[in-house]
């Protein structure tokens, strides 16, 4: 059985055009990945580590409505909400999540587009008993909000 051409292309010339459509679509969404994630940030060691690849140590900010629970009973799955204030702090274009504990303090990133409600819920892992820091950037610079977050087997808070 011969294979017909596809509107005028063979089977596989057709598939070669499509890989290569393919990857000049994807090859953008790469680079655009690589240059917005701060490697240096997530590699970092400590927290002034961490801040330092930032380029600014953040201020401290009311702007920034940062919930944890006191005590977590699982200290893999902590339950973490941030919500800025944008009268406060307008134009944020990306929210940080950091634990001070761990062996690399930056937890997450996340970029806001422009015109949305800087919110975010989600859940972070926490080695140990200590500070959680929410992390709010716009064009002004860096701003915090932080919390103390106790992390026990069974939730006996000692």
């Amino acid at each position: 059985m011969k294979v017909e051409p596809v509107g005028g292309m063979a089977r596989r010339k057709f598939l070669r055009v499509g890989a290569l459509i393919a990857t000049a679509v994807a090859l953008p969404a790469k680079l655009w990945a690589a240059v917005t994630k701060p490697d240096a940030a997530f590699a970092a060691t400590d927290l002034n580590a961490t801040f330092a690849a930032l380029g600014q140590t953040p201020t401290e900010s009311a702007g920034i409505i940062f919930t944890t629970p006191d005590i977590a009973e699982n200290g893999a799955v902590v339950p973490i909400k941030i919500e800025v204030d944008e009268s406060v702090l307008p134009g944020v274009s990306r929210l940080y999540v950091m634990v001070e504990k761990n062996p690399n303090p930056m937890a997450a990133m996340f970029s806001v587009v422009e015109g949305s409600k800087p919110y975010i819920e989600t859940r972070v892992k926490v080695a140990q008993t200590c500070n959680l820091y929410a992390v709010a950037e716009n064009k002004e610079g860096f701003f915090m909000a932080s919390k103390e977050t106790k992390v026990t087997l069974g939730g006996c808070g000692g």
